[in-house]
């Protein structure tokens, strides 16, 4: 499905979304929460494109790798880093109906307000782009101007 040429203006609110959302947001976590909400909604294009975009902003392998398991690996990601990929997960999966007061207490103790809501706006964000992929059955090596 070509959703530029078919639901242009939706589309290109989506671009538009996506750069407001990642206003004022640290680029390298920004590529660790586009990956890790790639992978938790098995965004198979995402995951190839986002972890690429992580390698030009020159993250490490090894942390790439070990993004599945960030939490059984805390030496690997900041304290701040491990409150966004616990929001991160929460807000996608949502499988309580809600966010855990918990994970968005530990979440706001590291991001300043505005910077909190910027995080949930990026996450809220991928999300979107993740269905829009998967729903229109992009996979790795399909070009995403003509696909989506």
């Amino acid at each position: 499905m070509a959703l530029p040429a078919l639901a242009p203006e939706f589309y290109k609110a989506m671009i538009n979304l996506d750069a407001a959302a990642r206003r004022r947001l640290d680029p390298a976590l920004i590529e660790l929460v586009k990956i890790r909400t790639s992978q938790i909604n098995h965004c198979a294009f995402c995951i190839t494109m986002y972890t690429r975009d992580a390698r030009t902003e020159g993250e490490s392998e090894e942390r790439i790798y070990l993004l599945n398991a960030w939490e059984e690996s805390p030496t690997y990601f900041t304290a701040k880093e491990q409150a966004a990929l616990a929001l991160t997960e929460a807000v996608t999966v949502l499988t309580d109906g809600f966010v855990p007061d918990a994970v968005y207490d530990r979440a706001a103790r590291h991001f300043e307000a505005a910077e909190l809501a910027q995080l949930v706006s990026l996450i809220i964000t991928i999300n979107a782009w993740n269905r829009i992929s998967v729903t229109t059955r992009m996979s790795p090596g399909n070009p995403p101007s003509e696909e989506l």
